[in-house]
């Protein structure tokens, strides 16, 4: 068994093209039906305002699967300490032996996370797309723009997020990778002249609605994770001319879907809370090239709640880079 710390997988894995292009592969492997992904194991504990997430999946043909212990611990910035934490074990897919430990700290979850916002944007926003709305100043918030440059031409980000220093701090650091930053009061202000608009907050209440929307933008929502989370009103749901997730189930739980279970914001269900529009998961819309961007006016909406796939996907990536 190897042991690999934080250093070394950082050193090995970054935002470039083969990592897009492994985590890329894990989804259309999923839309395939090529892999086995059991749900989410997730525990609150809410005396910390801390949560741990367990993922795991299979994807056919590959030698190694990941299992991911993921802590989040939303108080630690008080502390000095990093909010996100964790690591990766690593097992034979034909023995069962544990191959590695990737003592991540969190850095491979946050890599994987990126790459998935760049492969939805690469899948359903504008081609000449150029300029990107990110609301929210966390360490994600400059990671998803990090990785749309992967796949878009990005020139110009908007910037807003509830605390001003973050943001403005957030906006410096990405001034120095030749940006022009923009840092708006407001999340309508923000959104205003959005190609992509990018949701990476903890919020537990919408902060994006349907009257947000520039025509022919995409939205990707990566923040709610739990069932107490949510960032986008269900009118932003039903405005999108195309709504597509990592994982419907997981949607339904713990992302952007589960609004329907009980509107809190007025938004018509179905009968006993069924979806009124088509779903689309990005695997399938990968694996099977489904075109979902009609027009340059179309809306598209992707919820990504981080599936178990990406997790084993990065980390057999990992280990064959630090191997």
């Amino acid at each position: 068994m190897q042991l690999f710390d934080r250093a070394a997988i950082s050193a090995a894995v970054t935002l470039d093209q083969e990592a897009l292009n492994a985590v890329e592969a894990g989804f259309a492997a999923l839309g395939r039906g090529e892999a086995v992904q059991p749900p989410i194991l997730s525990m609150a504990i809410e005396e910390a305002n801390g949560e741990v997430d367990v993922k795991t999946a299979h994807i056919r043909g590959f030698s190694r699967f990941a299992i991911k212990v993921s802590p989040g611990f939303f108080d630690n910035p008080k502390r000095g300490l990093p909010s996100l934490n964790g690591l990766m074990m690593v097992f034979s897919a034909q023995t069962g032996l544990v191959e590695a430990v990737l003592f991540d700290e969190g850095y491979l979850t946050m890599v994987r996370t990126a790459l998935a916002g760049a492969i939805a944007a690469k899948y359903l926003s504008r081609p000449d797309s150029q300029r990107v709305a990110v609301l929210g100043a966390g360490e994600q918030a400059r990671r998803q723009v990090e990785a749309l440059r992967l796949v878009r031409d990005i020139k110009a980000v908007d910037l807003w997020a509830r605390r001003p220093q973050a943001a403005h701090d957030c906006a410096e650091q990405l001034r120095a990778q030749g940006l022009e930053v923009t840092v708006h009061e407001s999340v309508r202000s923000a959104c205003a002249d959005a190609d992509i608009i990018v949701t990476t907050t903890p919020s537990q209440q919408p902060i994006l609605s349907a009257a947000d929307l520039p025509e022919g933008v995409h939205v990707t929502a990566m923040g709610s994770d739990s069932p107490e989370k949510r960032e986008l009103e269900t009118s932003v749901l039903t405005r999108a001319d195309a709504f597509v997730c990592d994982s419907r189930a997981q949607s339904e739980r713990n992302g952007e879907l589960k609004a329907f279970a009980g509107s809190a914001d007025g938004a018509a269900a179905g009968a006993d809370g069924e979806v009124p529009f088509k779903v689309f998961e990005l695997g399938r819309v990968i694996a099977e090239g489904q075109r979902l961007r009609l027009t340059p006016a179309t809306i598209t909406v992707c919820d990504l709640t981080g599936t178990g796939v990406q997790d084993t996907a990065i980390a057999d990536f990992a280990l064959s880079r630090l191997s």
